[in-house]
């Protein structure tokens, strides 16, 4: 079928170009996701360290391929311009110029996150009404767009600008929901870790696909699903959809065959080599439940133990890694229990625990260093609104 002149510059001026990608994450996860970026192989070679995340060039499918791949990502964004302006007359000017109509369908609903640091242009508010004004506008008078098929379910795309001494960068939220969500938990315990950071745990832990891992504190099972993930071959964004997948120059094809390309990769681990265990009955409940739904179940060794009454021997001969977030704040109770709790932690983990690897979390360093073993390293975590500590080491 030929193609029409709309068509042919949305293949022109989107698909067919490169473009610039930024990942957003968490503090200290940086080198990390710079690793996780290198081994899609990508443009490596363009990863630049930001404030608040790295930026890389790819072409539209490499978006695809960094959301549906990468662990770490709070978000990722793609740029869309970059300009300066001293004065609103301008700044509309510049916003009229962008090609949002070759990427977004007609009827998009435009959500904006607006920040302005040192610049002449400072009330966000002002700013996004006219983004809002401006690029609405230039959508619904698209010749040739796409028009969603579902009129009572809007697409809604979030538009990030950010304005620091008067240069302006305008960014399209490529994911949608934040990417720790993986898609698998429906049902979940209080104070989850998020998925991300998870990774990150396992990561600084050392933790490879031979290892075992017992993840004795469970709750809602982060640190086994992302192990469970890992180990089999599956992309972190396999089971969930992406801000993507709606807009209008997405190559429904093309993601077609990335997924399944990804999927040829699955690998089925033949012995049971994660064991995710927790005190409480309804987590673990949860938990099963969750892996059920995606036929994770026989891949994660599932049991409602204490941590103090199990020994890793009623798992494994092996040893490998343990990870554990213990429960903090109104769950625990006072400072004095809370630093005995982390003290029969270390205890426990001395005594039946020897040669294993560790990653502990806490909500103050001082508790870390009640427990610290051979090798130990301190990293600072932001989570939720909290600073939080890890602990990694060898027993």
């Amino acid at each position: 079928m030929k193609k029409t002149a709309f068509e042919k510059r949305v293949k022109r001026k989107i698909i067919a170009r490169e473009h610039t990608f930024f990942a957003s994450c968490a503090p200290g996860l940086k080198t990390l996701l710079a690793n996780e970026i290198m081994a899609l192989n990508m443009r490596s070679e363009k990863i630049a360290i930001k404030k608040g995340g790295l930026e890389f060039s790819g072409k539209l499918h490499d978006c695809y391929t960094a959301n549906l791949k990468l662990r770490c990502p709070i978000r990722i964004l793609m740029r869309i311009g970059r300009f300066k302006a001293e004065n609103f007359s301008t700044l509309e000017k510049k916003l009229m110029d962008l090609d949002i109509e070759l990427i977004l369908k007609t009827d998009t609903k435009l959500n904006f996150y607006v920040s302005a640091k040192g610049s002449r242009l400072y009330h966000t508010s002002a700013i996004a009404k006219r983004a809002d004004k401006i690029l609405t506008c230039k959508l619904s008078k698209t010749p040739g767009g796409i028009i969603t098929k579902e009129k009572n379910r809007p697409v809604i795309q979030d538009i990030f600008i950010r304005a620091e001494d008067d240069h302006f960068e305008i960014s399209i939220d490529s994911s949608g929901g934040l990417l720790h969500k993986r898609g698998i938990k429906k049902l979940t315990s209080h104070a989850p870790l998020r998925e991300n950071l998870a990774w990150a745990v396992l990561m600084f832990t050392g933790f490879s696909k031979n290892d075992i891992l017992i993840d004795p504190m469970c709750g809602s099972g982060t640190f086994s699903l992302e192990a469970c993930l890992f180990k089999n071959n599956i992309p972190p964004g396999f089971y969930r959809n992406f801000a993507f997948q709606s807009w209008q120059c997405f190559r429904k094809e093309k993601w077609k065959y990335i997924k399944q390309q990804a999927q040829d990769r699955f690998r089925s681990c033949d012995n049971v080599e994660i064991f995710a265990s927790d005190i409480d009955i309804k987590a673990v409940s949860a938990l099963k439940k969750n892996l059920s739904r995606h036929s994770l179940n026989n891949n994660i060794g599932l049991n409602a133990h204490d941590f103090f009454s199990i020994n890793p021997k009623q798992f494994t001969e092996k040893k490998g890694v343990v990870v554990l977030n213990p429960p903090y704040g109104k769950r625990v109770g006072k400072d004095l229990e809370i630093s005995c709790f982390y003290n029969e932690i270390k205890s426990k983990l001395k005594k039946d625990f020897k040669g294993w690897r560790v990653g502990i979390i806490a909500p103050e360093k001082r508790l870390l260093k009640r427990c610290s073993f051979q090798k130990t390293n301190i990293r600072p975590f932001y989570h939720g609104g909290l600073d939080i500590f890890l602990m990694t080491g060898v027993v």
